[in-house]
């Protein structure tokens, strides 16, 4: 059974940086969409940045400039860049990727299990 493996997360301070990355275990046949979601406490889960097979990038407003999305097609990884983090980015961050485990089956919407990242101030 496949499962998204995430790591990266961790406690830094305000203007800090973190890299987040994102891999799915077990066998596939290919993936489509990639991408990462938060959720902060009290909060609905938001979209934070996408990348599609082909490398387009997609961003909420309030990352652009900060984070930088980018995939390993080779390696089946996406990474989350995250800098001159602020303490509002603090929540709990999802990766997620649309994989097709057989050619002969459609995409399907895999979820990472979450990492916690903390910005303190």
């Amino acid at each position: 059974q496949v499962q998204l493996v995430e790591s990266g997360g961790d406690l830094v301070q305000a203007g800090g940086s973190l890299r987040l990355s994102c891999a799915p275990s077990g066998s596939i046949f290919s993936i489509n969409a990639m991408g990462w979601y938060r959720q902060a406490p009290g909060k609905q889960r938001e979209l934070v940045a996408s990348i599609t097979d082909s490398g387009s990038t997609d961003y909420l407003d309030s990352m652009k400039g900060r984070f930088t999305i980018s995939r390993d097609n080779a390696k089946n990884t996406v990474y989350l860049e995250m800098n001159s983090l602020k303490p509002e980015d603090t929540a709990v961050y999802y990766c997620y990727m649309q994989i097709k485990i057989l050619s002969r089956l459609p995409p399907r919407d895999y979820w990472g299990q979450g990492t916690q990242v903390t910005v303190s101030s």
